[in-house]
This record gives C-alpha cells, structure tokens and sequence, in this order.
C-alpha cells in the first residue's frame, strides 16, 4: 500500500482525489496537490469556481467521529467571525466521506474546507523576512486570533458527540503521549535517552505545580507553527487544525513561539504576541511565568514525532536537532 510510506505518486493520489470528488459532483476536474505530508492536500474548484481545499487525511490518525468534530468546531470559530476554512458539504449534506481500501491505498476520509487567501508566514528553519514592524504587526494580530479563538471556543456548546485529543498531562508524559514516548523512542542515542528519562519526573512535578496555578485550558489549535498562519495586508488566518483538542491555553502560545527562539527579533515577536492576545483576552503575569515550562513540553513533543519517522529523509538529523533544543530548554528552566 503505498500511502503508507508516504511515497504514492502523484498521478495515483489525484486518482484517488478524483474518487473523493464524486461525492461534491466535481469529479471532471483534475485536482491539484499541493502538500504530501500528514494529509494529502489539494486546491480545486467547487461548481461556482470558487476555490477550496480538498483533504485526504492520513490513515489511522482520527477516526470519523474525530474528524467530524474538527470540522464542527472549525465550522463554529468560522461562525464566531474567525478567519479559517469552514467545511463544504456534499452534495448529501455531508462534512467527511470515506474511501473504501484498495489493493494500493488504505481506507481514507475526506472532506474539503474553503480555501484562505493569505502567503504563509514563513516555513520552519527558514529565517523570517519581514521587517520589524512587519513582525510587530503580524504577531499582534496573531496574538489577537489566538485569543479570539479561545474566547469563541469557550463560548461554544460541543455537541454531545463532539471528542478530540486532550494534550493534558497524559497527552504530554503520560506512559503513551500523544506524539510519543519521547524518553525512550526509536533513533535516541542511550545519553540522551537517560537525560530525557530523567527529566520526565520532574517535568510532571512542575507541570502539577503550574496547573495547579489554575492555569486556563480548553479548546486549542495546538499547531501553531508557521506554516499554519497565514499572513493578510492587515490580519491573520488560522489553517490546519489536524492536532486541534483539548489543552492549556499556554500551549498554544509556546507553540507559535518555539520555532522562533533563533530569530534576531524574538524579543519582539514574543512580545508582539503576547500584546496582542492581552488585547483579546486576559493572560495574566502568573501564567507566562510557565511559558518557559510549556515551550520545553512543546519541543518535547516533536522529539516523539520524529521518532515515529526515523526512516523518512532528514528525519534523523532532524531528531538530533529536537533532542539539542529540547536538553537547552531544560537546562536554562532548571536554572529559574
């Protein structure tokens, strides 16, 4: 089955696409991909040419009710007036149809969402290029979304069918994490899986201690790198909301952050963001004094991913370069 490499060619997954697309009566059209990673993502054109975004989810990471309950919490921030996609029916009123398996593709679900306007913010280990007060402007506005959203989130009712992942102390170092086990997953060298076993303990300690702080925790994007802000001449859009559950607010925030610590102006950026989510939403001192905390927890997490893809290319450098950060951060919250 080729999906399962990440390795299908391209002519096979617009085919399998076009499969997806009867079901929206679009199925003359020739999808055009435009990312293979976790998802396969497609721009095409619903009846009215207007353009939208299929997506073939990855195998095994959601189920349908999962899936089914991203899109009707997108569909709720879309109706609180946040800029993100909202799904597109089918032409029987459904979100998410699944494909059937085949000899060479698992059993896959789809669904298409509106398409967004905005240029990517940037792409990670890309150094940004915007000037600084491009940066300051973009960040607050990015600050304000985010508050937005949880503000929108927290105003909403889920359905009673409504499940999605919790990145609580479970999801993070809990014996099966979300993303991993990061203390003792395939490709660490023994050094550094003694450190990262050791830190675990005391990372649930400190945790413990922060949350009991009542810090705020509900709905969050959970993946708010660059490549899912979408930067317009004078705000910001919020895309791929595939590892969206349930978590602290914090962890939103050192997530948009963490793959900034390298920019000259991170100072700046982080600042920026934080004025801005102020804006929107009250943050309390109290609270950013467990940013530190949350941004170690979020590089923690990515060791756990790309663990899971030793295999792929770059991947075990890339490990090498999560493990780096994630001993850093540590080191300097032990010296808080």
């Amino acid at each position: 089955m080729a999906e399962h490499d990440f390795a299908a060619p391209a002519d096979d997954l617009c085919a399998r696409a076009k499969e997806a697309l009867v079901h929206w009566g679009l199925a003359d059209q020739t999808p055009e991909l435009l990312k293979f990673r976790e998802n396969a993502v497609f721009r095409i054109r619903m009846a009215d040419g207007t353009p939208a975004v299929l997506r073939l989810h990855r195998p095994g990471y959601h189920d349908d009710r999962a899936l089914a309950s991203e899109l009707q919490w997108m569909a709720a921030l879309k109706a609180g007036g946040l800029r993100v996609p909202a799904p597109i029916p089918t032409i029987d009123g459904r979100n998410l149809v699944t494909l059937a398996a085949t000899p060479y593709f698992f059993t896959r679900q789809a669904d298409i969402v509106s398409w967004m306007d905005g240029e990517e913010l940037g792409r990670s280990g890309t150094p940004l290029h915007h000037s600084r007060l491009r940066l300051e402007a973009i960040f607050g506005h990015l600050g304000e979304a985010m508050a937005e959203l949880h503000n929108i989130s927290d105003r909403w009712t889920p359905p009673p069918s409504f499940v999605r992942p919790a990145w609580d102390f479970d999801g993070l170092l809990g014996e099966s994490p979300l993303w991993g086990r990061f203390w003792d997953c395939p490709g660490l060298a023994p050094e550094a899986a003694n450190r990262l076993a050791t830190l675990r303990p005391l990372l649930v300690d400190s945790l413990r201690s922060a949350a009991i702080s009542s810090l705020d925790y509900g709905l969050i994007h959970a993946d708010l790198v660059r490549e899912n802000v979408l930067v317009g001449p004078d705000h910001v859009e919020l895309i791929d909301f595939d590892d969206a559950g349930y978590g602290w607010r914090m962890f939103d925030i050192a997530t948009a952050l963490l793959r900034n610590r390298r920019e000259p102006d991170f100072g700046l950026i982080s600042a920026s963001l934080i004025e801005g989510y102020r804006r929107r939403r009250p943050l309390s001192d109290a609270a950013l004094e467990a940013l530190p905390l949350f941004l170690l927890l979020r590089s923690l997490t990515y060791i756990g991913w790309a663990s899971s893809r030793v295999t792929a290319s770059e991947a075990k450098e890339r490990l090498a370069r999560y493990v780096a950060e994630s001993l850093e951060l540590a080191e300097g919250l032990s010296q808080r």
